[in-house]
C-alpha cells in the first residue's frame, strides 16, 4: 500500500510541478519524476496480478487499475502475464505472449529490413529506444486480434471492458490537460521512457534454455532499481515463488541464494550496470528461437 501511495503521490507531484501550482518549474524537473512514477506503477500492477496487496481481486484492481501508461489495459496484461508464467512454454514465440523470440518462419518472412530491426531490438540500446513502440504496437495488435476472434456471445462483454478502459484513459488524459501537460509530451516524454525502464528490467529476464528452470535470470540489484522493479529483478525466484510479495523476495533470496542459482543454471548478473556493459554494443543472443 505504501508503494501505491508512493506511485500516485509522485505522479501527482509531477503534475503539480508541471501545472505551476508549486511554482514555475521547467520540464526537465517534473518529467523524470513522472517517468519514475509511471514505471513504478507498472511494477505495482505486476504485484496486483499476483494477488497483492489484499485478498480481494476487485480491490486490488481498483488500487492499481488507472492506466498511467495509457496503452496497457490491466485485464489484458493480467491474462497475458499469467499465461507467460507457464514455465514449460516460457520464451516460446507462439505460446509465450511476452516472448521477444521469433520462429524461423517469421525470421525469413520479415526480410532483411525486418531482420535488421529484430537484431537491433536485441541490443540494449535498441530495446530501450525501439522497444516501447514495438511492445505498444504488439499490445494493440493483440487487443484487436482478441476482439476479432472472440466468440459472439463473449464479444459484447469484451467490448464493454475495452470501453471502460478507454474511459479510464480519457480520465487520465483529462487530468493531464487540466494540469497543462501536452498529450504528445506525456506520450513521448513520460510513457516512452517509462516503458523503456520496464524493458531494461525484462531485457535479460529470460533465455531459451532447454531446461525450463534455467530460463529465468537473477539480477542482483537491491538498490534503486530493486525498489523501482519491486524485486522483480530476482526473476528466477519470482517464477519459483510467484505468491511471495515483493518485500519478501530479497530476504528469501539471501537465505536461499545457492539453491536458487543452482536451480536456474547460474543465469546471474551482479546488477544492471553489468547488463548495460555487456549488451550496450552487442546483441544478447539470437532472436531466432532454437526450439521453434
Amino acid at each position: 500500500m505504501a508503494v501505491a501511495f508512493g506511485c500516485y503521490g509522485l505522479w501527482g507531484l509531477s503534475l503539480a510541478l508541471a501545472s505551476g501550482i508549486l511554482g514555475d518549474w521547467p520540464n526537465w524537473v517534473w518529467i523524470p519524476i513522472a517517468v519514475v512514477a509511471v514505471a513504478w506503477h507498472a511494477s505495482l500492477q505486476h504485484e496486483v496480478i499476483h494477488g497483492h496487496p489484499t485478498s480481494s481481486r476487485l480491490l486490488n484492481r481498483l488500487i492499481a487499475g488507472p492506466p498511467l501508461l495509457l496503452w496497457l489495459r490491466f485485464a489484458s496484461y493480467r491474462a497475458s502475464h499469467l499465461a507467460h508464467h507457464r514455465d514449460e512454454v516460457l520464451t516460446d514465440p507462439i505460446e509465450d505472449p511476452e516472448s521477444f523470440y521469433v520462429t524461423d518462419v517469421v525470421w525469413h518472412a520479415v526480410g532483411p529490413i525486418g531482420r535488421g530491426f529484430l537484431t537491433a531490438l536485441n541490443t540494449l540500446p535498441g530495446r530501450l529506444v525501439l522497444g516501447p513502440g514495438f511492445v505498444i504496437l504488439r499490445s494493440l495488435k493483440g487487443e484487436a486480434r482478441s476482439l476479432l476472434t472472440t466468440k459472439c456471445d463473449d464479444r459484447l462483454s469484451q467490448l464493454g471492458a475495452v470501453a471502460v478502459f478507454l474511459l479510464q484513459v480519457g480520465a487520465v488524459l483529462s487530468v493531464l490537460v487540466a494540469s497543462g501537460v501536452p498529450i504528445q509530451l506525456y506520450v513521448f516524454g513520460v510513457v516512452w521512457p517509462a516503458t523503456s525502464l520496464m524493458l531494461l528490467r525484462s531485457f535479460v529476464e529470460h533465455r531459451p534454455a532447454h531446461n525450463s528452470s534455467e530460463r529465468n535470470a537473477i539480477v542482483e540489484d537491491t538498490g534503486v532499481f530493486g525498489l523501482l522493479f519491486l524485486s522483480n529483478n530476482l526473476h528466477a525466484l519470482h517464477h519459483e515463488q510467484p505468491q511471495l510479495p515483493w518485500y519478501r523476495l530479497a530476504s528469501f533470496y539471501r537465505v536461499n541464494k545457492c539453491d536458487i542459482l543452482a536451480h536456474n543454471g547460474f543465469y546471474w548478473f551482479p546488477g544492471y550496470i553489468s547488463v548495460i556493459r555487456a549488451f550496450a554494443l552487442k546483441a544478447k543472443d539470437s532472436l531466432r528461437h532454437p526450439h521453434a
